[in-house]
């Protein structure tokens, strides 16, 4: 198995970066960006999934990482309403809404398979509070 030394090695970690940048990238076109408010919005909760994994990575203690990890969880389920709602506005294709709710299920399921990981590993990191 390969060490993971940063939060840079994690996978889910990279996922929600590729999820940020797939947001980015529909919140460019019009109609959608002429919509100031709600781009701000999706682009902060996509944001908020990887840098929410990255602050508890760093936090070195495994109970302050699965609580960034709930928060990040949270934050994935944000962009994931908020797909619909960019759909039901006609700001995004019924493709890009298919592939918007694979990436954000995909997330969700492996951000509750670390936090489980990390639940049963018996580590709590250098903090013990």
């Amino acid at each position: 198995m390969a060490s993971i030394s940063s939060f840079e090695d994690l996978h889910v970690w990279q996922e929600a970066r590729e999820l940020c940048k797939y947001i980015r990238e529909l919140t460019k076109i019009i109609p959608f960006k002429d919509d100031y408010r709600f781009c701000s919005q999706i682009n902060a909760a996509s944001g908020s999934v990887m840098d929410n994994i990255a602050e508890g990575f760093e936090r070195d203690g495994n109970r302050e990482f699965i609580n960034f990890l709930y928060i990040a969880k949270g934050s994935n389920g944000e962009v994931r309403s908020q797909s619909y709602r960019a759909f039901d506005a006609g700001f995004i294709t019924e493709e890009e809404l298919d592939l918007l709710l694979l990436k954000t299920h995909n997330l969700k399921i492996k951000l509750s398979n670390l936090i489980i990981t990390l639940k049963n590993s018996g580590g709590k990191g250098y903090k013990k509070r």
